[in-house]
């Protein structure tokens, strides 16, 4: 288990067990959020955690941490499997084909299936990340201004 000061590692393990791709709850119910790194190792990565972990300032501990990226690489692997298992089993069918134009369409109409929930999952993790960007840019801005407007007093 990382921490979040921490090196990488390849999968986030808890109590319940390895965490594969994005975590959506953590093994205690809480929900997960994201946040970002501001440690010397990691500075500025994203990663999920326990929401009941980030409450309580809980470090080393058994609740869901994991990093986005290599969430969303696990999320990506898995759907590429399953796509190749789909695949498998289109090919491995006992159906009768009237020719290689309805394979190619039965083919297209899965790969197209698979490749539309990678991108809802893929699109889904880039929504809630931003969603959590938003919040530090428009301080940022906001400070700016602050800042500016000050200058053109003195």
């Amino acid at each position: 288990m990382t921490n979040i000061s921490g090196a990488s590692s390849g999968s986030s393990t808890t109590r319940r067990g390895r965490v594969v791709g994005v975590p959506m709850v953590c093994w205690c119910g809480a929900e997960i959020v994201g946040k970002i790194s501001k440690s010397d190792p990691n500075p500025y990565r994203r990663y999920f955690r326990c929401a009941f972990a980030v409450s309580n300032k809980l470090m080393d501990d058994n609740h869901v941490f994991k990093w986005v990226d290599e969430a969303l690489l696990n999320e990506v692997d898995r759907l590429s499997s399953e796509a190749k298992r789909l695949e498998q089993m289109v090919r491995e069918s006992e159906i009768v084909f009237d020719g290689a134009e309805y394979e190619k369409m039965v083919f297209d109409k899965v790969l197209m299936k698979v490749e539309e929930e990678i991108f809802q999952k893929v699109e889904s993790v880039v929504s809630e990340s931003q969603r959590y960007m938003k919040k530090p840019m428009i301080v940022g801005i906001v400070v700016r201004m602050i800042v500016v407007g000050l200058g053109n007093f003195i």
